[in-house]
């Protein structure tokens, strides 16, 4: 008896975006292992080229393609760049995110005492990216009768974080973005779905890790995870995978939250 991959994604062309490091990277290699030809995408050309020579050295077809998401012509010169090397993008991995392309995201002050010309980095990428991306690329999925838009956002953007305010709204900004865009583009074959994160681990080394997760300040974190432990990168590309796939041909509009438990919604 023969049996049908339903994960296979061989003949489809991939753009994962801030594809060069940490979950991007698990997301651009695990949709390259079943066959999708990846557009690796980042702020930094030579990560992303990193990432591409990673997967040609396995056996597949990459191709890399730097922009910044926040802006709009950056991100149609790397879609045009993209279906001239590898043919027409139907899959989009929104993974771009934190406080810009070359900042890193984390806890600041509270709210009213933010500087506002702070806020624009983390709407620029998270929020405006996604527009970006999408703007760029549906028009061809429709085209085509079939697309897949995953989006990964963030529990910030679902519950809320203390010190992370307009980053929380950029995420949950484009949740809502996502189901909108579900309910415009169902008809015409394209899913849009988001992933929502808790702690990922995407920086340490196995010792490091551990050393971290060994110290009070991770045991007191942690203790709110049902999973006690930082979630891992390749965790992340499984879910993507799995929603950019046929498995997943009648979901849409929704939000996974991949959390190890910090989260728990009906």
């Amino acid at each position: 008896m023969s049996t049908r991959d339903i994960l296979d994604l061989d003949g489809k062309v991939a753009l994962v975006t801030g594809g060069g490091q940490g979950a991007g990277r698990a997301i651009a290699l695990m949709l390259a292992e079943h066959g999708a030809a990846v557009a690796v995408n980042d702020y930094v050309i030579e990560r992303a080229e990193a990432v591409a020579g990673e997967i040609a050295a396995a056996g597949g077809k990459a191709l890399a393609v730097q922009a910044d998401v926040s802006d709009l012509g950056s991100v149609r010169a790397m879609s045009a760049k993209a279906a001239d090397g590898l043919g027409a993008v139907t899959i989009l991995v929104n993974n771009a995110g934190m406080a810009g392309p070359t900042a890193q995201m984390r806890p600041r002050s509270v709210f009213w005492e933010e500087d506002p010309g702070e806020w624009g980095k983390y709407l620029g990428t998270n929020l405006y990216g996604v527009f970006n991306c999408c703007h760029a690329l549906v028009p061809g999925m429709v085209a085509a009768g079939h697309g897949r838009i995953v989006t990964i956002v963030s529990d910030a953007g679902r519950v809320g974080e203390p010190r992370q305010a307009v980053y929380s709204a950029a995420k949950a900004g484009a949740a809502g973005f996502v189901r909108s865009l579900a309910r415009e583009t169902g008809r015409h074959g394209v899913t849009c779905n988001a992933i929502s994160l808790s702690s990922v681990n995407t920086m340490m080394s196995d010792e490091q890790l551990e050393t971290f997760m060994a110290g009070e300040q991770a045991k007191a974190q942690f203790s709110r995870y049902i999973i006690r432990r930082m979630g891992r990168p390749d965790e992340v590309a499984a879910l993507t995978l799995f929603l950019c796939s046929d498995a997943a041909s009648w979901i849409s509009g929704q939000t996974y939250p991949l959390n190890g438990g910090y989260s728990v919604a009906v």
